[in-house]
């Protein structure tokens, strides 16, 4: 059973009960009085008992549509005050009257009760039914009932009433109990949709989705903020998970470095005492030999510094950094190696400035740069831009070669993969380890000059 709809309807409850009790029988001891009286002390009486009971009923008419009001359960008419002059007279009174907040009658017969409220420069409007209950037609009997006691007996007319009474009573609580196990209904289910969602995360689930409901109320800014919330432990998870495996091929490369230089090392020392020692025997031989050896060693050394840089972690110096004057420098240190490509900039014209490592943001970006010159080749173009977007600055590379292919698309971060001639897979590994490590992240996207794109994204400094 839903409780929080369960506790809405007890307080109904309680809170309408002991009120109508006192109602039925004040009415009732009211209408006792009235008869022991002569005929026009009854006639006075009974219309003071009936005045007070049609209080009580428009009081509580009042409650109720203040409550649906206040829950956002009701529908308004809004009046403008550009419109003025269109506007009703009882909407013209209120405004020029200055009160926050008005009930009145209005309707056939006085059957409807309606609510003004002020809200800046217009009028909001608020209607809801009384029922069969008529206002003004209960003012009418109200003095017909004068009549009506001198043709009555005495206990004819104190049944007749008491039952009318009763009648008419229960059928404006039945009204408002319906009313309140609506608007219990309306309030507990978005509420019981969270919770919910909450199990499934808590499970686990974390693609879990609420549907968005039209209302911008406390509880439809709850479900936006719990979708929001779904969304970024998803992503926080993903990245936790990429970074865990970097940690694993970290400690993987630390070890291959560490067996490699075992290597080498003997196999260095062999090369340098063969060309040390003159030999005349097949001296050209020998010499080639070692060359090969020395060729094969620097190579091997190569991997060696790769795998090393890899899995090295150098300490997070965060500081703010203007990212225009970043790319414009690698673009400038990286352009002669490439002196046929062409590059475009295109930088935020605001300045953007980012709380990151300056190394390793200078790593990603000479590794992004220099990846999309070799992609294009001579004649290529290579676009380089920054932004700020909801408190990240954006850092994107495009290039205009062939694009990457689907098995690159497969293995893009993984290390050890390359599609190069001369590459050792692990650029793209580092750069997204360091964007990570920086609070961003390296991501890729669609390029813009036909080949490939990739975002740079990192923590913007909070001004």
């Amino acid at each position: 059973m839903n409780r929080i709809r369960t506790r809405l309807i007890v307080a109904f409850l309680v809170a309408t009960i002991a009120p109508l009790a006192a109602t039925l029988w004040t009415a009732k001891s009211l209408l006792e009085r009235s008869l022991d009286y002569a005929a026009t002390e009854q006639l006075d009486s009974l219309s003071r008992s009936l005045q007070e009971m049609g209080r009580e009923y428009y009081q509580q008419s009042q409650d109720i549509l203040r409550a649906r009001v206040a829950a956002g359960g009701a529908p308004h008419r809004e009046y403008a005050s550009a419109v003025r002059a269109g506007w009703p007279e009882e909407v013209r009174g209120f405004w020029d009257s200055g009160e926050a907040e008005r009930f009145s009658i209005s309707g056939s017969g006085g059957d409807h009760i309606d609510y003004l409220v002020r809200h800046g420069d217009s009028v909001w409007q608020y209607s809801q039914t009384l029922g069969n209950i008529h206002m003004e037609q209960l003012s009418g009997e109200y003095r017909g009932a004068r009549q009506l006691v001198q043709q009555a007996a005495a206990r004819d007319l104190r049944r007749g009433f008491t039952m009318t009474l009763i009648i008419l009573v229960a059928a404006v609580w039945v009204v408002s109990f319906i009313s309140m196990v609506y608007l219990a209904n309306r309030m507990s289910q978005p509420i019981e949709a969270v919770t919910a969602g909450l199990a499934e995360l808590a499970a686990g689930r974390l693609d879990t989705k609420i549907e968005v409901l039209k209302r911008n109320d406390e509880i439809g800014r709850a479900i936006a903020a719990f979708n929001h919330t779904a969304e970024q432990l998803a992503q926080n998870r993903d990245r936790l998970v990429y970074l865990t495996r970097v940690a694993s091929w970290q400690t993987l490369a630390r070890k291959m470095a560490h067996e490699l230089k075992n290597s080498l090392t003997p196999i260095r020392l062999t090369a340098e005492e063969i060309l040390a020692r003159p030999s005349d025997e097949s001296p050209q031989f020998l010499a080639s030999a070692a060359q090969i050896i020395v060729s094969e060693v620097e190579s091997l050394e190569r991997r060696v510094r790769a795998f090393s840089e890899f899995s090295s972690d150098p300490p997070l110096r965060p500081e703010a950094l203007d990212i225009n004057v970043i790319v414009e420098e690698r673009i400038s240190f990286l352009k002669p190696a490439h002196p046929d490509v062409r590059y475009d900039v295109n930088l935020d014209s605001n300045r953007p400035s980012a709380l990151a490592d300056a190394d390793r943001v200078r790593g990603i970006l000479t590794n992004l740069i220099e990846n999309a010159a070799e992609a294009a080749g001579p004649g290529g173009r290579v676009l380089a831009r920054s932004a700020a977007v909801d408190g990240f600055v954006h850092i994107e590379v495009h290039d205009s070669g062939p694009g990457l292919s689907s098995e690159a698309l497969r293995t893009l971060f993984e290390p050890t993969i390359t599609f190069k001639s001369r590459g050792m897979g692990l650029g793209l590994s580092i750069a997204r380890k360091d964007a990570l490590v920086c609070g961003g992240d390296l991501i890729r996207i669609d390029g813009e000059l036909g080949g490939a794109g990739f975002r740079v994204v990192l923590p913007r400094l909070k001004e």
